[in-house]
């Protein structure tokens, strides 16, 4: 055995040695699930933050270019109402690229606190100047200085490069909180389709599925 396949084999060794929830799960009775998906996800995002789950509000978010080739990277929830669930990135990123050519995307998040998971998949909108401009005006000075960067998805020359713009943006952001980053767009997904998932150590896993027909939502269980 060379150095390549010890070292595959000890990649698959560690991946199958981990455990999958080793830990006691919530109950979901799908007949006490409310008659539309909001409410019911605002009551898993509260119980994760409860149960201790690390950045709940870590989303990912799934596009596809002009040519139909799937893209996906992680990225933080802003809110969610009853427009739909709210993000935000440059307009001129990948992301904001590929949403201005095919405006629809789907949303996962996994909650492995409690083995849970929600997905959602629907056209996404976007927000004008005004709105996406008080959508950057409430986030971090962190956020600004990021944002005040741009030139995400670019090519990066080097980390200096990085450094230098960075500092800039951190020195303009404390001095101008208010600032605008012109290329910053909020977006919203409207869903047309959002699914609840609860694990079962017995694989009886739970799938509520909500399905929009014209102003209503229709549930239906899904087999695992």
């Amino acid at each position: 055995m060379d150095d390549d396949d010890r070292r595959q084999e000890t990649f698959r060794a560690l991946l199958r040695a981990q455990p999958v929830w080793d830990t006691e799960l919530p109950a979901f009775d799908p007949a006490d699930a409310p008659d539309e998906p909001l409410p019911l996800f605002h009551r898993w995002f509260a119980e994760a933050v409860a149960a201790g789950q690390p950045e709940p509000h870590t989303m990912t978010l799934a596009t596809a270019d002009e040519q139909g080739r799937p893209d996906v990277r992680t990225l933080m929830l802003h809110d969610a109402d009853a427009r739909g669930w709210h993000f935000a990135s440059h307009a001129t990123s990948r992301k904001g690229r590929q949403l201005a050519a095919r405006p629809e995307a789907a949303l996962g998040f996994y909650w492995a606190a409690q083995g849970r998971a929600v997905r959602l998949r629907g056209e996404v909108r976007t927000a004008g100047a005004e709105e996406s401009g008080a959508d950057l005006r409430v986030r971090s000075t962190g956020a600004l200085a990021s944002a005040l960067v741009g030139r995400q998805s670019e090519v990066l020359r080097s980390a200096e490069e990085l450094a230098e713009a960075s500092a800039a943006a951190w020195e303009r952001a404390r001095r101008e909180p208010d600032t605008e980053a012109p290329s910053w767009t909020a977006y919203t997904l409207v869903p047309d389709e959002v699914e609840f998932f609860q694990g079962d150590a017995g694989r009886q896993h739970v799938r509520l599925r909500y399905r929009r027909e014209g102003s209503l939502w229709v549930q239906e269980l899904l087999w695992p």
